[in-house]
């Protein structure tokens, strides 16, 4: 499908200055669109300022092509794990990875249309301007020749897959998150550098794909979330051949002809691993190194990510920032969540960011979610912490559908027996998460959770298993009696 997007000839509000706006937005993804339109529904004129593919990150290279072909594997995954129930049986294989990679181009072509494109006409007070990068002078914004002047100021322009340092990588050819999902061929062999949720996830993708998979990290599998969890899907990823070397640090890389060899030293034994490509996951970093920042004195971090106050604002007054290119949460619907904060308080505001009940996920099989305060994160926040861990072959859903592989943690304050946080590792951990979060938000108790009423025969009813574990031994009750 052909992107059709109408530029500022055609969208501009008739007015004394056609480069003059309430409101300049850089940066045309998730978080730029959420800034822009909230701007919009309050009637101020807005400058929004692309580069490249509307859409950003998630639509065009992250959550939307990865999730596709997630789910694809998946079901290749569940096609060959049907002999687990007695008397069937099944398989599954990619016939035609050039057919699934077009239909993965599709969807990601139509979404990027449909969700940002087709907006912008709706939307007489947004002009869209896609004439080069954008930089900060004085006066406002200078994108190519053109001078876009606003008092106000949001730059939502994402960021970018980052390369770690391991001598000879710059020379080695390497593909990332986005490059990964752009290969003409299924390759037979994959070295993944780097186990946090990218990695964890395109790993598996992959190696359901048929592709011969190796993670490397220097800690553990997700080495912020609860060492139970982490322990439990490296687990998962040994039952389904994934070789997992953990705790290495890295030596350097090379190319041998066809392959990539990466030297590594793992429990002070060295080791060379080969496979056809180098997959680096180790990390973003955010897109801020021209848009002229220091002239303008916005600060960065160590990460060079913008520095933003509650507020969203940077350290120049009248610049805001939201999403991966700030020191906030990476997450597209934060960025939208910021943006929209940031929107708010150019125009006058005095909202705050709140992530105290944000749940986040990784689209693993089973997935990992999880909301709040890990049990480390509780104790160093002051609290006095009791925990449950709760496996699933507790859990009738689980033992039902005859797959067991998960775990759920919670961490409550062991005074007030408030709820603090949680994780869980289950095949529909993403659409469980959900409930925790809105214990967490409305301050539940892990007994007023274990007294809630829960479907049975569900995975969000090891929640209430989970929150009784505190206080009894659950494998003692017979079905629907806690």
């Amino acid at each position: 499908m052909d992107q059709q997007v109408e530029t500022h000839d055609c969208c501009t509000i008739p007015s004394v200055d056609k480069d003059t706006f309430d409101i300049a937005v850089i940066g045309a993804g998730s978080a730029g669109f959420s800034a822009s339109i909230t701007a919009a529904e309050a009637g101020k004129r807005v400058a929004l300022i692309g580069h490249g593919l509307i859409g950003g990150t998630c639509v065009n290279v992250g959550c939307v092509p990865s999730k596709a072909m997630i789910r694809a594997a998946e079901a290749i995954y569940g096609a060959r794990t049907a002999m687990r129930f007695p008397g069937v049986s099944g398989s599954a294989q990619v016939d035609d990875w050039g057919a699934l990679m077009a239909g993965k181009e599709a969807l990601v072509a139509g979404l990027r249309q449909k969700k940002y494109a087709d907006l912008l006409p709706g939307y007489e007070n947004i002009t869209y301007f896609d004439e080069g990068a954008a930089v900060l002078v004085k006066d406002g914004v200078k994108v190519g020749n053109r001078l876009i002047q606003a008092p106000r100021i949001i730059i939502a322009t994402g960021g970018r897959p980052s390369l770690p340092s391991i001598a000879g990588i710059a020379d080695v050819p390497t593909l990332d998150s986005t490059s990964l999902l752009e290969l003409d061929t299924l390759p037979d062999s994959l070295i993944f550098v780097g186990g946090g949720y990218i990695g964890v996830e395109l790993a598996q993708m992959m190696a359901r794909m048929g592709v011969k998979v190796t993670v490397v990290c220097r800690s553990r599998l997700l080495p912020e979330v609860e060492p139970e969890v982490s322990e439990a899907l490296a687990q998962v990823f040994d039952d389904e051949d994934i070789a997992v070397r953990s705790g290495v640090t890295y030596d350097g890389c090379r190319a041998d002809g066809g392959s990539v060899i990466l030297s590594v030293t793992q429990n002070g034994r060295p080791l060379e691993l080969s496979a056809d490509h180098l997959v680096v996951t180790t990390g973003r970093s955010p897109n801020t190194d021209r848009l002229g920042l220091e002239a303008m004195g916005v600060a960065t971090d160590r990460r060079s990510a913008i520095k933003v106050g509650d507020d969203m604002q940077t350290t120049r007054p009248g610049v805001y920032a939201a999403g991966d290119v700030t020191d906030r949460d990476q997450f597209v619907y934060m960025a939208a969540y910021g943006a929209k904060l940031a929107a708010k308080n150019a125009m006058g505001g005095t909202e705050r960011y709140d992530n105290a009940a944000m749940p986040w996920v990784v689209f693993t099989d089973p997935q990992v979610a999880g909301v709040g305060l890990t049990e480390s994160g509780a104790i160093s926040a002051g609290h006095e912490v009791k925990t449950s861990v709760l496996t699933f072959d507790n859990v009738p859903r689980a033992l039902a559908a005859r797959d067991t592989r998960g775990v759920i943690k919670l961490i409550a304050d062991a005074n007030t027996d408030g709820l603090l946080g949680g994780v869980i590792l289950a095949p529909e951990g993403s659409d469980s998460i959900q409930t925790l979060a809105l214990a967490l938000k409305f301050g539940m108790t892990t007994k007023a959770l274990g007294e809630t009423l829960f479907p049975y025969l569900t995975t969000v009813e090891g929640l209430k298993l989970a929150a009784q574990t505190f206080d009894r031994d659950v494998a003692k009750l017979s079905c629907c009696a806690g």
